[in-house]
């Protein structure tokens, strides 16, 4: 029986199940990426899907945390 199947060159998703979308910077609070990145993922070539990797640590500071609650976003 041929295992080379079973090894295939796959690059995981960065999925970590926490699925919330940020309102300003649009993308996902749990893997960075974006709605549509999150979409496309399970059709993206390896090499697609390793440049977004690579990407993902450099998104972490377009996240701030918002302060205040609601009415410190009614200010703005």
């Amino acid at each position: 029986m041929d295992d080379e199947i079973w090894q295939r060159d796959e690059v995981d998703s960065p999925c970590v199940k926490i699925c919330v979308i940020h309102p300003e910077s649009r993308l996902c609070t749990g893997c960075l990426r974006s709605m549509e990145e999150i979409a496309a993922w399970s059709g993206m070539t390896p090499q697609v899907r390793r440049a977004i990797m690579a990407e993902l640590p450099a998104r972490a500071p377009l996240l701030m945390r918002r302060r205040g609650g609601r009415a410190a976003r009614l200010k703005r």
